[in-house]
């Protein structure tokens, strides 16, 4: 499970929330743009130092203000998608693959690379470069090269506001297969409602940096009806 308890102040804006993200479920961030959505990720991440407060995961403390404890990015072991890609577009998407694989240690890996292809439905597409995909293709690619780096947890940081509605029916699936199959806990932000109620467990509503309310998917549902 990860918890999180923090504030950050960015310029004129606060963000302070507290929330956590149980294991094997999907939790949705949920809010307008601007809401520090992508801030509460970040510092989740380690791309972004809280001001004071803590965050652990598995019983791992990731940030604590107040002991000095501020793990680096590749210690976290955290998968993160976010909106763009960001592939390389030197490498094929099977090179792509191989470098989430390579960021981890080999006795800590548990993704295998035959099971990921197939689960994200990528097998034809693993000689081509970035540039010959979709939208819809990419975000695929970049799911699998975070999961075989073996997270802990997965991050996506709305990885479908930059595909169009088809594709988003396309990857909607290959997503919730994915959390299923691995039983990871999951961030998920977005501020499409229908995203989060085909892949959500829980919602937390964020409004003006702060948490507003924490939902069941059914209840977000019937509010967003």
């Amino acid at each position: 499970m990860l918890t999180l308890d923090v504030s950050k102040r960015l310029g004129g804006f606060l963000v302070q929330a507290c929330f956590s993200v149980q294991p094997a479920q999907v939790t949705a961030l949920f809010g307008p743009s601007g809401a520090g959505k992508t801030s509460l990720v970040n510092m989740a991440a380690g791309l972004l130092t809280p001001d004071e407060g803590r965050i652990s995961l598995a019983g791992v403390t990731l940030f604590d203000s107040l002991r000095g404890v501020n793990l680096p990015p590749e210690k976290r072991r955290l998968g993160y998608v976010f909106q763009d890609a960001l592939l390389f577009p030197h490498f094929s998407v099977r090179a792509n693959l191989l470098y989430g694989q390579r960021l981890t240690p080999r006795p800590q890996r548990w993704a295998d690379v035959d099971r990921v292809v197939e689960l994200l439905g990528i097998g034809h597409l693993l000689e081509r470069r970035p540039a010959r995909l979709s939208g819809g293709e990419k975000q695929r690619v970049a799911i699998g090269r975070a999961l075989l780096t073996s997270p802990r947890l997965l991050l996506l940081d709305e990885p479908l506001a930059s595909v169009d509605q088809g594709r988003k029916a396309e990857v909607l699936p290959f997503i919730a297969a994915v959390t299923k199959e691995y039983g990871l806990p999951v961030l998920y932000v977005s501020h499409a409602p229908e995203e989060i109620v085909e892949l959500a467990h829980r919602v937390v509503i964020v409004e003006q940096g702060r948490v507003a309310a924490t939902l069941g998917v059914e209840q977000f549902q019937t509010s967003n009806a």
